[in-house]
């Protein structure tokens, strides 16, 4: 069983920066592949930023330059920095971890991000 917990969302104007944090509990992360989703209102949730066990990453065409994903698997957190913000970014950033075997597949409860000025 794992916990998720994101952290780090807020408001912030266009151009500015931000940085996610999603801590785990539970058990331990190195097998797990660890993804950013985002859901703004009225859309559907979508994959921002994904980071394999093994540190291979991919981005969302939206994001890809201006958002950059990480992991510290013995800090048992990932990480989401975003930088150059758009108010098209606004929306609930969630973690995901997903185990390929036996299937796993967990969430936390997500942090909202804004931007505006």
């Amino acid at each position: 069983q794992v916990q998720l917990v994101e952290s780090g969302g807020g408001l912030v104007q266009p151009g500015g920066s931000l940085t996610l944090s999603c801590l785990a509990s539970g058990s331990n992360l190195g097998f797990y592949d660890m993804s950013w989703y985002r859901q703004a209102p009225g859309k559907q949730r979508e994959l921002v930023a994904g980071i394999t066990y093994g540190g291979r990453e991919n981005y969302a065409d939206s994001v890809k330059g201006r958002f950059t994903a990480s992991r510290d698997d013995a800090k048992k957190t990932l990480y989401l920095q975003m930088n150059n913000l758009k108010p098209e970014d606004t929306a609930v950033y969630y973690c995901n971890a997903k185990l390929k075997w036996p299937p796993r597949d967990y969430w936390g409860q997500g942090t909202q991000v804004t931007v505006s000025s």
